[in-house]
This record gives structure tokens, C-alpha cells and sequence, in this order.
């Protein structure tokens, strides 16, 4: 059987692992189970040393991603199961997820329905992220922002460095998937109200939340970005210069920012979808020069054998 590791990022979630942990010992007695304690002032630690779970503790708050993180460098498991520590998700589900994987994909996705958003703003926000990624990456995405996912773990870590510490970890890695081109996929779950106060602030992380948007276009294909702005602004540099002509009978200076800013714009997609292939090529060990030479020198050799052989 594949063995598999239950990352639970924890800040301040003590109210609801009371409840979550030893349900996840009933359902996966065999699974190694890992809680990120981030910095908690609760009673996060006592209550999963109570559990006997694996804790990983920082001294502070670095961050839902960076406690992601922590864990998958932390877990031995091949399989890595992400879920929140809030009580949202069911372990239960967990099983439904690595039938999955056995199908062949390297990352399952829990899709939250309609029912399971926090806020009529959060489901907005969500919807938006959902149609934004399915335009980048021409495959449908039912939900980009899911925390429930399980993944293998040596795809997983390939990525580790271009997750951020923040929330957006499961963005990143869902996008970071698709522009490899391992098989991704989504199974329906229903995720419960979260136990205690969340700790995403929207009037706070609203422009943070812009700013993904944008990040996941830049992340996977920064022309699909790029290029609708390029020509936006081309369109209506020329549409101006139509109307000077036509009015004035000359090219004017603002028809001229607006190409020159058009053509940069451009060139700067180009040069952020090379950086970007780059950022997710694959390391191909090469063959040193020692290795070579003695490889050489054992074919040589036994050319030589060979050829005093036939005389």
C-alpha cells in the first residue's frame, strides 16, 4: 500500500483538532499525520501531543504556506494530503482522494459547491480566480483556491520554491501542475463552517487577493496577460491618432507613448513566458566529464579487443 502523510497547518486551531484529530486517527490508524503548529498561543501543541501527532512548531507565525511547506519537507509519506485545521474537512474524504491518484493524476483537488463558500464576497472572489485560471490554462478549474488536495509527493516538492508563505499556496501549486503538464483533477466535497475566527481579513488582504489574480496569469502564461493589455492600449493609441488626423491633421506625441508603451508591454511578455518555462524546467542530470571520459575509454578498449579479435 502507498503511504501517505496528513499535513494540518495549524494557527491558534485548538478548538476545532479536539474534535478533527482523533477523527483522523479513527479513519487513517496507518497514515503519518503531521500538524504545523504556526506560531499557535493556544493550546495547539498540548492538544496534539494528547493525540500522539507529529508536531512541527515555528517560533512564529510565518504563514499558511509556510507551514505547507514545512510539512511537505517534513513528511515521508509518497502521498501528500493537504486540509485545513479549522474543522472544514471531512477525513472521511481523504480515502476518495488517493483512489484518485491511483488513477494515474498527480494532484486531486477537493471542489467546494456553491453551499460551502464562507461569504457571498468569498464565493465572488473564487468565481473570479476559477474563470481567470480556466482562460490560462484552457482546462476547466472548479476551484482554484480549495485547501483540500492531495498530491504525489515528488511532484509536490518540485515546486516548493515558488510557493508563497502566504495564503495563496493553493493557487500556485495548482497552476505550478498544470504548466508542467502532470494530470490534474477534481472530486466534489462539502466543506462544514469553520470552527473559530478566520484569520483572513478582506477589507485587509483585498488588493492581496487582486494581486493573485494577476499573479496566477503571470505564474502560468504571461502572455495570455500581456498581450490583451498590448493590444488594448495599441487599439487605442490608434483609434487617437485617427481622431488627431482627422481633426488636426497630425501625429501627436500621446498617439506615440501609447504605441511605444503597446510594443514594451509586448516584449515584456515575451521575455516573462521564457523566464517562466525556465522557472519549470526540469533538472536533467548531465554526464560529468569524468564519467564521460571513462565511458569513452571502455568503448575505445573494447573496440581494440574486438578488432585484435577479428585479425
Amino acid at each position: 500500500m502507498t503511504s501517505y502523510s496528513i499535513i494540518l497547518p495549524a494557527r491558534n486551531e485548538a478548538a476545532s483538532l479536539k474534535t478533527l484529530l482523533p477523527e483522523l486517527n479513527k479513519y487513517h490508524p496507518d497514515a503519518e499525520i503531521i500538524v504545523v503548529n504556526d506560531g499557535s498561543t493556544d493550546d495547539t501543541l498540548f492538544i496534539c501531543e494528547e493525540n500522539n501527532i507529529k508536531v512541527i512548531t515555528h517560533p512564529y507565525s510565518i504563514g499558511n504556506g509556510g507551514a505547507i511547506k514545512t510539512g511537505a519537507r517534513n513528511a515521508t509519506g509518497e502521498i501528500l494530503v493537504f486540509m485545513d485545521a479549522d474543522g472544514q474537512h471531512r477525513p472521511e474524504d481523504i480515502h476518495r482522494f488517493l483512489h484518485k491518484l491511483d488513477e494515474g493524476y498527480d494532484l486531486v483537488v477537493g471542489a467546494r459547491d456553491s453551499a460551502s463558500q464562507a461569504s457571498l464576497a468569498r464565493k465572488f472572489a473564487n468565481g473570479l480566480y476559477n474563470k481567470l485560471a480556466s482562460y490560462v490554462t484552457n482546462s476547466k478549474i472548479e476551484d482554484l483556491t480549495s485547501g483540500f488536495r492531495a498530491a504525489r509527493a515528488t511532484k509536490f516538492r518540485e515546486f516548493i520554491s515558488l510557493l508563497p508563505n502566504g495564503f495563496s499556496y493553493p493557487t500556485t501549486s495548482t497552476m505550478a501542475f498544470f504548466r508542467a503538464g502532470y494530470p490534474v483533477t477534481y472530486i466534489p466535497i462539502k466543506a462544514h463552517k469553520r470552527i473559530g475566527k478566520s484569520h483572513i481579513n478582506m477589507m485587509k488582504d483585498g488588493m492581496r487577493f487582486l494581486l493573485i489574480i494577476f499573479k496566477v496569469g503571470t505564474l502560468y502564461s504571461p502572455l495570455k496577460i500581456f498581450v490583451p493589455f498590448s493590444f488594448m492600449t495599441f487599439a487605442m493609441g490608434l483609434s487617437y491618432y485617427a481622431y488627431t488626423f482627422i481633426t488636426a491633421g497630425r501625429f501627436t506625441n500621446m498617439s506615440a507613448l501609447m504605441f511605444t508603451t503597446a510594443m514594451l508591454m509586448f516584449f515584456m511578455g515575451l521575455v516573462s513566458e521564457q523566464i517562466t518555462a525556465l522557472m519549470y524546467k526540469t533538472d536533467v542530470s548531465p554526464i560529468t566529464p569524468d564519467s564521460s571520459s571513462t565511458n569513452n575509454k571502455e568503448n575505445y578498449s573494447k573496440k581494440s579487443k574486438e578488432a585484435t579479435h577479428e585479425q
